[in-house]
């Protein structure tokens, strides 16, 4: 039903089912891992107004562990990456793992999936700093970029009268740069994967 990507390099899709609503997935070498992805193989979809709630837990050597909402999935939205290597252990709140003993290692930290109401998933609040939005991400820095072009291009700009003729260089008016910047910045708010096409 659930897959698991570590970091590019392991891929799990035998998630140990904990209870009837449950799933855990665990994850070794934990402290080498920036990001892990969770997805549904598309073999059984959700049942109707239900997503999957995914969580981590850092091994917890002294037995309480501590579970942390990273995000959801959903049949419209089958996969998720949750950025873990600025997770905190300790950190956490509610979870639906907290009533029943799930073994977990030692040395082996843990992803939980716990099928939950739509409703209930979209009022969750997610640990801060697990969520990973490409698009936001790729938005920023595009926007910084653009930015960065537009002030060092500018940065050298001279008037006409300034101009001292040089037949090995060109000179692109800075009007065009100008126009460039505000076509493209327009572009990415209409579609920010406009670039892919």
């Amino acid at each position: 039903m659930f897959g698991c990507l570590v970091a590019g390099r392991l891929v799990q899709t035998d998630a140990q089912q904990v209870a009837g609503d449950k799933f855990v997935f665990n994850l070794p070498d934990y402290e080498n891992v920036n990001h892990v992805v969770v997805f549904m193989l598309g073999t059984v979809p959700f049942p109707a107004g239900m997503g999957g709630a995914v969580y981590f837990s850092f091994p917890d050597p002294v037995g309480g562990q501590v579970w942390q909402l990273l995000g959801f999935i959903t049949n419209d939205k089958p996969s998720a990456i949750f950025k873990i290597s600025q997770l905190k252990p300790g950190e956490g709140g509610e979870h639906p793992f907290g009533m029943m003993t799930v073994p977990q290692l030692a040395s082996v930290a843990q992803v939980g999936v716990s099928i939950e109401p739509l409703e209930q998933l979209v009022q969750q609040t997610p640990v801060s700093g697990a969520t990973v939005c490409a698009v936001d991400s790729f938005m920023q820095f595009t926007q910084k970029m653009l930015d960065s072009l537009y002030n060092f291009s500018s940065s050298f700009a001279v008037s006409q009268s300034q101009m001292t003729p040089n037949p090995s260089e060109m000179f692109i008016p800075a009007s065009s740069i100008l126009k460039w910047y505000e076509n493209f910045q327009r572009r990415m708010a209409q579609n920010p994967n406009f670039w892919k096409t």
